[in-house]
């Protein structure tokens, strides 16, 4: 159970439509979950400075149990999210940034439990 929480300092109009649902899919592929698993938050316009610059750019917080624990699984990752954020938000690489976090089953709350028991 994936979950992407994308922060930008691009305005609303400057994000494409769709892109929430794009970034899903990109997940579920890249990370090799079902789509119907990923959770994805959008959060546009916000004050933000990456590198020491307010120029244009995104931060990406990824979490996830199982596939973001190691770094050669983020590495892989790594790469294949660059690629898609870079193209669809029309950012250079040294403007976008990434944070993996490993998840337990025990961490994520689901139907009144938690995943390790469903």
């Amino acid at each position: 159970m994936p979950f992407l929480d994308l922060e930008t300092n691009l305005p609303q109009h400057g994000i494409p439509e769709e892109f929430a649902q794009k970034l899903c899919s990109a997940a579920a592929s890249i990370l090799g979950k079902p789509k119907e698993r990923v959770n994805a938050t959008v959060r546009s316009g916000l004050s933000m400075v990456i590198g020491g610059s307010s120029a244009p750019c995104a931060h990406l917080a990824i979490s996830s149990i199982g596939v973001v624990g190691t770094a050669e699984q983020n590495k892989e990752h790594s790469a294949k999210f660059f690629e898609f954020l870079t193209k669809e938000l029309n950012l250079e690489q040294d403007r976008v940034l990434l944070r993996f976090y490993p998840l337990e089953p025990w961490q994520i709350g689901k139907k009144g439990t938690v995943m390790t028991f469903l």
